[in-house]
């Protein structure tokens, strides 16, 4: 197995609900009110629809908002990575990832492991270039029981709620999570920082006209009938924990492009979403709040430093002229 390169489920398409347009020469997200499952092939149009899409929206009269999904680990953590998550946006390199305590970072030595005081307190993520990143792997459909659609986040209402779903489904499941017949749902909500705006989030849920003791049997009778022609699920979930640890970072160059125009737009300017939600700290028309205002203060410095000189020289010496002074910038551009 090749060493750096991490092991990550085979994908057959993506789940979004969102899409990027271009919009006065720039491209950015927008948001959506149902799912949409594409191909893995992207035109200058966008990502193409993968057949099942039309299938699904079919049946529930052209609004895609559910999707009958199983899970491929019986491990929570396995099915949905979350990451505080840094990319240079010059060359959509993955530098950083983080947990709150630890993360792995690129550094000019290499890469290195260090604390991770998460975004609100590390200096590298100023400018909102750090934020919790999600990717969760479903299957759907039965064509292929190990190909999975991938659906990424960087949502705190997904993350969560996905999270705790995970978790219950696989306790009163007995450690069943993979046999489980669930259901990819889309939720809204407003809340006062949305301003009345709906904010649309991912959960999981029961399948439409199912209740958990048939959910339940259901799980118990495929658990059963996967023992018996040998299907090893423990060594499945091995397998795939391998893998995530072969490499530093997830995301792979070729995939990371695409997921920071998406997901980490620099002057974004839609409405705030949960797939593509509006960054306060992110530049606006171009400037950068936080490098404006270390621009903003040196320049106070100056002055005032120049008015204290004036002030102090004595009457008879006729006050030099300032030397210029260049404009410093702290901290590294990413």
């Amino acid at each position: 197995m090749l060493k750096g390169l991490a092991i990550t489920p085979p994908i057959l398409g993506r789940i979004a609900i969102g899409k990027v347009i271009e919009k006065d020469g720039k491209r950015l997200p927008q948001k959506d009110d149902q799912f949409t499952l594409t191909s893995q092939i992207q035109t200058r149009d966008g990502w193409l629809a993968h057949p099942l899409d039309e299938s699904l929206r079919e049946a529930q009269s052209g609004k895609l908002r559910r999707i009958p999904i199983r899970l491929l680990f019986n491990e929570p953590e396995l099915n949905l990575r979350a990451e505080y998550s840094l990319f240079d946006r010059s060359t959509a390199r993955p530098l950083c990832v983080g947990d709150g305590e630890q993360c792995r970072r690129r550094t000019r030595e290499g890469m290195q492991t260090l604390p991770c005081p998460s975004p609100d307190g590390c200096e590298l993520s100023q400018g909102g270039r750090c934020k919790p990143y999600a990717r969760l792997n479903v299957i759907v459909g039965d064509d292929d029981p190990l190909g999975t659609f991938i659906f990424r986040t960087t949502g705190f209402n997904s993350i969560r709620t996905l999270a705790a779903r995970l978790q219950y489904f696989k306790a009163v499941s007995g450690n069943k999570l993979s046999c489980l017949p669930l259901e990819l749902r889309l939720r809204g909500k407003s809340t006062r920082q949305s301003h009345g705006t709906p904010i649309y989030y991912v959960d999981i849920t029961l399948r439409d006209g199912m209740d958990l003791e048939a959910t339940l049997a259901n799980a118990q009778q495929m658990a059963m009938d996967r023992h018996e022609v040998g299907f090893d699920q423990q060594t499945l979930d091995q397998a795939a924990r391998m893998g995530f640890a072969n490499g530093d970072f997830e995301e792979q160059e070729e995939d990371a492009a695409a997921i920071v125009e998406e997901f980490y737009p620099q002057g974004q300017e839609t409405t705030p979403n949960e797939s593509h939600p509006a960054d306060p700290g992110m530049p606006r028309n171009g400037v950068d709040p936080v490098r404006l205002t270390q621009k903003l203060a040196a320049k106070s410095r100056r002055i005032r430093s120049a008015q204290l000189d004036r002030d102090n020289a004595p009457p008879e010496t006729p006050t030099q002229p300032n030397e210029p002074h260049a404009d410093t910038e702290a901290g590294s551009r990413y």
